[in-house]
């Protein structure tokens, strides 16, 4: 059925009535050119559960996007997301320095093992369940930052969290909140997951 349904944007598109969604060119790419006006997608772009390896440079996404359990191991130069970026369940190791997103950034049990620094994430920020030991530098997150489950043993200069901190099973867990806001003086919300 799905060479069909295929078939049927080919057809359209060829006969000059409608172009296929984005989300069936970038999983069809034998079939479908992608051009400069696809990369200005006006709404969600859910690729979930889907083969997609890669995303074309330049993107830019005026919704979410939703990458998760997919195939893909990177970020595509000068992604822009609107809304949130979804990356649960990847092989993604590491984001891009350009990388700009202005709802919540979810990479809970990816294989990230780093994060750029001075990210700013304009909502909130879950790294639960993957390696990562370390956060940059001037890390933002104006809303909550998970940790649950991570290796994270201490806080970068000048992080800011706007929301509540989670530590749930770190080694930072066995600290008391007191302790914990010593050592990051810039969390506004509540932390979960201390003595």
């Amino acid at each position: 059925m799905e060479p069909k349904f295929i078939n049927f944007f080919k057809y359209l598109e060829d006969k000059g009535e409608q172009r296929a969604p984005l989300r069936i060119r970038l999983l069809n790419p034998k079939q479908f050119e992608i051009t400069s006006d696809d990369l200005d997608v006006k709404g969600d772009l859910d690729l979930s559960f889907t083969p997609i390896t890669s995303l074309p440079d330049n993107l830019k996404v005026r919704g979410s996007l939703y990458l998760y359990d997919t195939k893909i191991t990177s970020l595509p130069k000068n992604l822009k997301v609107i809304g949130s970026l979804n990356l649960s369940y990847t092989k993604i190791t590491s984001l891009p320095d350009d990388l700009d997103v202005e709802g919540d950034l979810n990479v809970f049990y990816t294989k990230i093992t780093s994060l750029p620094k001075g990210l700013k994430v304009r909502g909130n920020l879950s790294l639960v369940s993957t390696p990562i030991t370390s956060l940059p530098d001037d890390l933002e997150v104006e809303g909550g930052l998970d940790l649950d489950n991570t290796k994270i043993t201490s806080f970068p200069k000048g992080l800011k969290v706007g929301g509540s901190l989670h530590l749930n099973g770190t080694p930072l867990s066995s600290k008391t909140e007191a302790e914990i806001r010593q050592m990051a003086p810039n969390i506004k919300g509540k932390i979960f997951g201390v003595k």
